[in-house]
């Protein structure tokens, strides 16, 4: 059987085990953080390929240089999702629809921030230019409450450790309904609709991030937003992605991807989705 190394175990490792294994994949989990690795040894098994980068890039790049496997979603791949800015900016320049946004890369004075904000119509949408699952991204109805989110960013920026320095300033896009839709070796696969609780709504959450507890039900998009969904990896050159796209009356924007999607079950996704994700993982092994 090939051999697959997958460094995260959660949810899509546990889901995606049997349906490989029945189409001659072992997928072996391979532990890339929390442990200490001597560079002149070689503590991994030998495998044909990798799943998805490992999370963290700099344990990553260890793994990898060990490993020597190429990668489903290699290092590149990664970084052209991760960050969101960059994402945005390459749809953007090729046509795609995605929301008015500025990047704003720390440290600018409060005049450049006041600037930013009044390009929109109130309320902002500020998110970190590299985090995932909703997290630390806020919503500013006015400028002193952006300002002090602003502030908050400064504190975090000011540690030198901090790599990423910079975040997004994004249009906020009133009752947009929010879809996942999952594109594999170039073809859409299938999709979610992301929604949360009437409840929550009440309380006044508006991110529809599964993670912070929105409810993920299976549709099926139309034709041309799967077009719209495969362009846009195509776009990004990445060959498992996750599009999210927010739906509005008269609007489809590409408002976020990511490079390592969670695979969700298999009821949610078009006839052939496994298949279709072996073969990807066995041409990548053949590279």
């Amino acid at each position: 059987m090939l051999r697959l190394a997958v460094p995260t175990r959660a949810e899509t490792f546990e889901r995606m085990g049997d349906p490989l294994a029945d189409r001659g994949i072992a997928v072996e989990h391979v532990q890339t953080d929390e442990r200490i690795v001597a560079v002149d040894e070689d503590p991994f098994d030998e495998y044909d390929a990798g799943f998805v980068f490992p999370p963290r890039l700099a344990e990553g790049g260890v793994t990898d240089g060990l490993l020597g496997v190429p990668w489903v979603n290699g290092r590149e791949a990664i970084l052209r999702s991760r960050h969101k800015g960059e994402a945005l900016a390459r749809l953007s320049h090729a046509g795609l629809p995605t929301p008015e946004s500025v990047v704003v890369s720390n440290p600018v004075d409060e005049e450049a921030l006041k600037t930013a904000f009044q390009r929109f119509d109130a309320p902002v949408v500020v998110k970190p230019n590299s985090t995932t699952r909703g997290v630390g991204v806020a919503k500013a109805h006015d400028l002193d409450s952006f300002l002090g989110v602003c502030d908050y960013l400064d504190l975090v920026h000011d540690y030198r450790a901090t790599g990423d320095q910079s975040f997004l300033v994004q249009e906020f896009l009133p009752g947009a309904r929010d879809y996942r839709a999952m594109v594999v070796d170039g073809e859409y696969v299938g999709a979610v609709e992301r929604r949360l609780p009437d409840g929550a709504l009440a309380d006044g959450q508006w991110k529809h991030n599964v993670h912070r507890g929105a409810e993920a039900t299976g549709v099926s998009l139309d034709p041309e937003r799967q077009a719209l969904v495969e362009r846009t990896a195509e776009t990004l050159d990445i060959d498992y992605l996750g599009v999210d796209l927010l739906v509005t009356d008269d609007r489809v924007v590409v408002n976020e991807t990511n490079a390592r999607p969670t695979i969700d079950s298999a009821t949610k996704y078009e006839d052939g989705f496994w298949d279709r994700l072996a073969t990807l993982i066995e041409r990548t092994a053949q590279q």
